[in-house]
C-alpha cells in the first residue's frame, strides 16, 4: 500500500445513555472534557486525521444516541462502519450488561456480517469511585468476545487515544486485507492465455 494514500475509515461509538460517548469522543478528536453534554439524539460526527504505520488516517467517528427510543434509528448509522468502540460506565453495572445487545446490534447491521469486525471496549468514568463493574468482570467478557479492553477517563484523558488508536489499527487491518482480497481476486485478463490470430 503506498504509504501516500489516504484512507478513510468510518468508525462508530455505542452504549447505554449517559456512559460518556460524546466525552470520550470530545476528549479524543479535540483534547476537551465538558461535566455537562447534551444528550446525544441521533448521530453526531467528528473527524480526525491520523497517521498510523505510515498510513494518513481519516477517521470519521459517528457519536450515536444511547437512549432505547432511538435505537432502530440509530442502528442504521452502523452499516458501512469499519469498526466499533463499545463503551459503557464502570459506575453503572447495567451499562455493562448491556454490552451484548449493543454488541449484536453492530454485528446484525453489519454486511456482510462477520466475526472479525473491529471491536474495542471502553469502561469510561474510573476516576469515580463509586465502581460496580469489577475490571476482572469486564476482562473476562471482552477475552470471551476476543475483543481488545481498555479502562478510560474521559475527564482525565486516561487511555482515550491508546483505545481510539487500537481500533483505528484493527480496522486499518481489516481495510487492506478486503483490499488485497479485491486487488487478487479481480483480474480481467488471464497471464496464461494464448494468443489466437485470426486468418
Amino acid at each position: 500500500m503506498n504509504p501516500r494514500k489516504k484512507v478513510d475509515l468510518k468508525l462508530i461509538i455505542v452504549g447505554a445513555l449517559g456512559v460518556g460517548k460524546t466525552s470520550l469522543l470530545h476528549q479524543y478528536v479535540h483534547k476537551t472534557f465538558f461535566e455537562d453534554y447534551q444528550t446525544t439524539l441521533g448521530a453526531s460526527i467528528l473527524s480526525k486525521i491520523i497517521i498510523l504505520n505510515d498510513t494518513t488516517l481519516k477517521l470519521q467517528i459517528w457519536d450515536t444516541g444511547g437512549q432505547e427510543r432511538f435505537r432502530s434509528m440509530v442502528s442504521t448509522f452502523y452499516k458501512g462502519s469499519d469498526g466499533c468502540i463499545l463503551a459503557f460506565d464502570v459506575t453503572d453495572l447495567e451499562s455493562f450488561e448491556a454490552l451484548n445487545t449493543w454488541r449484536g446490534d453492530v454485528l446484525a447491521k453489519i454486511i456482510p456480517m462477520e466475526q472479525s469486525y473491529p471491536m474495542v471496549a471502553l469502561g469510561n468514568k474510573i476516576d469515580l469511585a463509586d465502581r460496580q463493574v469489577p475490571q476482572e468482570l469486564a476482562q473476562d467478557w471482552c477475552k470471551e468476545k476476543n475483543i481488545p479492553y481498555f479502562e478510560v477517563s474521559a475527564k482525565n484523558d486516561i487511555n482515550v487515544v491508546q483505545a481510539f488508536e487500537m481500533l483505528a489499527s484493527r480496522a486499518l487491518s481489516r481495510y487492506r486485507n478486503t483490499e488485497n482480497y479485491l486487488t487478487d481476486s479481480i483480474k480481467l485478463s488471464p497471464e496464461d492465455q494464448t494468443t489466437r490470430r485470426c486468418c
